[in-house]
């Protein structure tokens, strides 16, 4: 099971180049059963490596574009009368596919954002009187922009902490960027090449199995409890160092407990290893924490974030 996704991870880093970082995270989400935020400027193949996951997946594939004028019905689907029968039917929306890209989540005004928190966080849509179950296989993979925050509506706390990581990506370097090009003009002379094969495809009792085995790595109770030190560090952090603690307003939840031991779990699984280490936990923790720990007004107004704090607390937290 490890080497078939072995092989879809080289399939991925050699259509989506130089993002290595977000192809790792997009199979830890996979695997950790889970959703993901993804923050980057345009056109840094946000939308083409969620795209290329699914096509490698037995698994439908839906994109919505979050617009200002969205509806929730939009997303979740709606009850349409059929007079001929005299009764209501509901057509599924786009939110019932297994693989979802919302793309620029943060354009969407509150009422279609509450819609998608109830479905990653319950795994059911509510329509009317109504509540339907989402597919098993169920990834939602979000994105926005940290340019052009005009007409938006920044996403709340509650479903931010939906979310499994909210990984930041950025621009590739110059060798990368020569490798971008090569591979848009290959693909430019290859326009009207098949699109994956259903055998080569992973089935979704094959994602499941995975999930399994990532469950049964071993967790030794010293990184356990180092885990558990970094996320009540997050909330109080006067033990390590009292400056950082008064520049921490809220903490990462239990929630972020349970993401953080997932997400270690994952990494050390595509690595190879039926163990994990500190230094797998390490790893993932900024980009399943930077989201849960929020900064206080005083350290917002000196330049402080999330990721920062995240970084002053694996500093100050020691290894087991």
């Amino acid at each position: 099971m490890r080497a078939a996704f072995d092989e879809l991870r080289l399939a991925l880093s050699a259509e989506i180049i130089g993002q290595a970082a977000l192809v790792e995270r997009l199979l830890i989400a996979l695997l950790a059963d889970g959703h993901l935020l993804v923050e980057g400027a345009p056109g840094l193949a946000k939308t083409s490596a969620i795209r290329a996951l699914a096509a490698r997946l037995d698994a439908e594939f839906a994109r919505v574009q979050f617009t200002p004028d969205l509806l929730p019905a939009d997303l979740t689907g709606t009850e349409i009368w059929r007079p001929q029968d005299g009764r209501f039917e509901f057509l599924p929306g786009p939110i019932f596919h297994p693989i979802l890209l919302a793309d620029e989540i943060n354009r969407a005004p509150a009422k279609v954002q509450s819609a998608l928190l109830e479905a990653m966080g319950e795994r059911q849509v509510t329509v009317g009187r109504a509540t339907y179950p989402l597919p098993a296989l169920f990834l939602v993979m979000a994105t926005q922009n940290p340019i052009e925050q005009e007409g938006t509506f920044p996403l709340p706390e509650a479903q931010l902490d939906r979310f499994l990581m909210h990984v930041r990506i950025g621009y590739p370097e110059a060798k990368t960027e020569a490798g971008i090009l090569k591979l848009a003009r290959d693909r430019a002379r290859n326009a009207l090449k098949p699109a994956v094969e259903a055998a080569q495809r992973l089935s979704q009792a094959d994602v499941f199995a995975a999930r399994n085995a990532v469950l049964d790595v071993h967790l030794a109770p010293a990184v356990e409890r180092y885990l558990i030190e970094l996320v009540l560090a997050s909330r109080d952090a006067r033990a390590y160092d009292a400056p950082l603690a008064q520049r921490i307003a809220w903490g990462a939840s239990p929630r972020g407990s349970i993401a953080l031991e997932r997400c270690a779990r994952a990494h050390a699984w595509l690595l190879g290893r039926d163990f994990v280490t500190p230094d797998d936990v390490r790893a993932v923790a900024p980009d399943v924490l930077r989201h849960r720990i929020l900064p206080s007004y005083e350290a917002t107004a000196e330049g402080w974030d999330g990721e920062r704090l995240v970084k002053e607390l694996l500093a100050r937290v020691p290894l087991p």
